[in-house]
């Protein structure tokens, strides 16, 4: 009896997987995030070099007694446990806390009230002088403004001069050098110059506020002071909460101010983190322990910031 084969089929080539196709989505987008990365690592390596790598050292160093010269020991947190509780440390934080009030509070206050008034003046004659004469301060030198303000507040500088002139002579001090006045002086000097670069991002706020606005409430009967809390005051929260992250890092970072006018003093009255970071490093043996409290610095000021910028969106 004759059997029947049936023919075999050839088997079929196997297909290897080579990936996407050359112009699949996830192939553009993983050439345009190279792309990307070239045209950042101009600023990032430099970034990378002198920021990151140098506040991870800091980093490490806080976990060390060293004086700067001999070989360090180690020493875990205990250097973090003494920022916590050392008085002269705690006393540094309420000073830095205390300069927020001037370096973000009232300039902030300040930029409001300046920017609503040079815009309702806006295209008359001497609005672009005045926005120059506030915002003045902030393009000159800090080191120059504490040189100038030195002379301002020294024993026969121009304030107690003036206060002489006019007849109140019995109220002139010696500024820099009062246990009292010397930080609320400081701090003036920091509203000073800074106002100018609240006035400057609240101007830039009030060009896209629709004018319609303002006149809807003129024809309801609105006047000057109730469109600036009702109208101006709400529409620029995003550029309060630039503002406001701006100051109050320059607040508790502040050093070179105080450092020029005071150094800190007199006595530790103006001591601030920055101050006394310098001073433990450079002067105290301490760097590990100014490593930490910088730690700590950088820690509270990114909170901070992070904390702002969350209140803001909230609120928008």
């Amino acid at each position: 009896m004759a059997t029947t084969t049936t023919p075999r089929r050839a088997a079929r080539p196997v297909r290897k997987d080579t990936g996407p196709p050359p112009h699949s989505p996830s192939t553009t987008r993983r050439r345009r995030r190279a792309v990307a990365l070239l045209y950042v690592l101009p600023a990032l390596l430099p970034y990378t070099l002198f920021a990151v790598l140098p506040a991870l050292h800091t980093a490490y160093l806080s976990l060390f007694d060293w004086d700067g010269v001999t070989l360090p020991s180690f020493i875990g947190l205990d250097n973090y446990r003494r920022v916590a509780t050392d008085p002269q440390l705690r006393a540094a934080a309420w000073h830095a806390g205390a300069l927020i009030v001037f370096f973000s509070v009232l300039p902030i206050a300040i930029g409001l009230v300046s920017a609503a008034l040079v815009a309702r003046r806006s295209g008359r004659r001497g609005t672009s002088l005045i926005r120059t004469l506030l915002f003045l301060p902030q393009v000159v030198p800090l080191v120059a403004v504490a040189v100038i303000w030195r002379w301002v507040y020294a024993e026969n500088g121009t304030l107690n001069q003036a206060l002489r002139a006019i007849g109140l002579g019995r109220l002139t001090d010696s500024w820099l050098g009062s246990f009292t006045w010397a930080l609320p002086a400081v701090g003036l000097v920091g509203t000073w110059v800074v106002a100018g670069l609240c006035m400057v991002l609240f101007l830039s706020g009030t060009q896209r506020i629709d004018q319609e606005i303002y006149e809807a409430a003129r024809m309801d009967g609105a006047g000057p002071v109730r469109e600036f809390w009702s109208i101006t005051v709400p529409l620029l929260r995003p550029e309060m909460a630039v503002a406001l992250s701006i100051t109050v890092i320059a607040a508790l970072s502040s050093f070179d101010l105080i450092y020029i006018t005071t150094g800190g003093g007199p006595g530790n009255s103006t001591v601030v983190p920055g101050i006394l970071i310098y001073r433990l490093a450079f002067g105290g043996g301490a760097v590990g322990l100014a490593s930490a409290l910088a730690v700590v610095l950088t820690l509270v000021i990114s909170v901070a910031v992070v904390l702002i910028n969350h209140l803001a969106r909230e609120r928008s």
